[in-house]
């Protein structure tokens, strides 16, 4: 009995193995259940970040810079010694050409014309008396009572008195000249930019004492190298940028140097600009001067890739972006964007600006209205 039990169990067991068996070979051979397939994820672009390349009137020319210094400016000085009296502007204070800004101690130029006024006076009364002389002379010679040696000699007498009335009013001239010079008047108008002196001082002649710009007109000079400098006409214009001014300035060209300069062999081209709020004498500037101007198509320079061998551009080609080599040519600044001119593209494509960053060629992207 127990022998027919235990057959009993064996072969229950042997037909759960070869079921379980049966199970697992028919788990394997089923064919795999089907993955759905993922769909390519678009990349978004807004529409700053799409441009189309057209054909730009660009302006070319040569790079400038230098440094502003007022076409007008001038240095009182004291023209005779003296005290330094009444000096009442500072730097920053307008000034009127003619307005009296200081004086020198007049005391000794004034006594001093007061005597040369004088010794006119004395002169002049002794033109006086020998006219007299020379007239009385002349009358007796006439009566026959004197020689004409006399007459001569009266005559002589009174042409020197003549000539030393004409030597001390000279004098009285010269000092008046001196007492007019210790009043200290602004040659220009203008502004104060330096007070080089103090109240109180004993200034020698050409002493400075303030200097005065006049900031309605102002000069950079730029050297440029020779050959560059050939092309540079008078009356051309340049757009720069001031430090301390957000916006750019407008220059033109006034004149050339005709020489060059010692050691660098450049040329010294003078550019004109007006007066404008915030311009400072001794302020830096550059910018572009502009000689020709060329069509061409053209892009922003941050559109421009170099991280390849060959520079490149991102173009859009039917929804995806593909990487196009491209020769950059000539560059123009315009509103303070650099644009490049480039060879290799056609008119009417689409590149992506310089904001959209790198994007792996083939990626796809989403339709942008592309800016101008």
């Amino acid at each position: 009995m127990k022998k027919r039990t235990l057959w009993i169990v064996s072969g229950l067991a042997l037909a759960s193995l070869a079921v379980v068996g049966l199970r697992l070979s028919a788990k394997r051979n089923a064919p795999a259940a089907p993955v759905a397939a993922l769909a390519p994820v678009a990349l978004e672009l807004s529409a700053s970040d799409v441009l189309t390349v057209r054909t730009e009137n660009m302006l070319l020319g040569l790079p400038v810079s230098g440094t502003l210094k007022a076409t007008q400016s001038a240095f009182v000085k004291a023209r005779v010694a003296g005290e330094l009296m009444d000096l009442v502007v500072r730097e920053g204070d307008a000034v009127q050409a003619g307005q009296v800004i200081a004086r020198i101690d007049p005391l000794e130029y004034q006594a001093r014309w007061r005597q040369a006024q004088q010794q006119a006076d004395a002169a002049k009364a002794q033109v006086d008396i020998a006219q007299k002389q020379f007239d009385n002379n002349e009358a007796l010679v006439k009566q026959g009572f004197i020689s004409q040696t006399a007459l001569q000699t009266s005559l002589m007498s009174l042409n020197g008195a003549k000539a030393s009335h004409l030597s001390a009013a000279a004098g009285a001239d010269v000092a008046r000249k001196a007492l007019d010079d210790a009043t200290l008047k602004a040659p220009i108008g203008g502004q104060v930019s330096q007070r080089l002196a103090q109240p109180g001082e004993r200034l020698a002649i050409d002493t400075r004492v303030v200097e005065i710009v006049n900031l309605s007109q102002f000069e950079i000079e730029a050297p440029l190298p020779a050959q560059d400098a050939a092309a540079v006409r008078p009356g051309m214009s340049a757009q720069l940028t001031v430090e301390g001014l957000d916006k750019p300035v407008t220059a033109k060209v006034l004149r050339i140097n005709p020489s060059t300069q010692l050691g660098s062999r450049s040329v010294l081209v003078y550019l004109g600009v007006s007066g404008a709020p915030g311009l400072r004498q001794g302020a830096f500037a550059q910018g572009q001067l502009d000689t020709r101007q060329v069509q061409a198509l053209a892009v922003p320079l941050a559109s421009l890739r170099t991280d390849k061998p060959q520079p490149y551009v991102q173009v859009l080609d039917n929804g995806t972006v593909r990487h196009i080599t491209v020769q950059p040519g000539a560059r123009s600044e315009q509103n303070g964007v650099v644009r490049v001119a480039v060879t290799g593209l056609s008119e009417g494509a689409q590149v992506l600006a310089g904001t959209a960053g790198l994007v792996r060629e083939g990626t796809a992207v989403k339709a942008a209205a592309a800016a101008r």
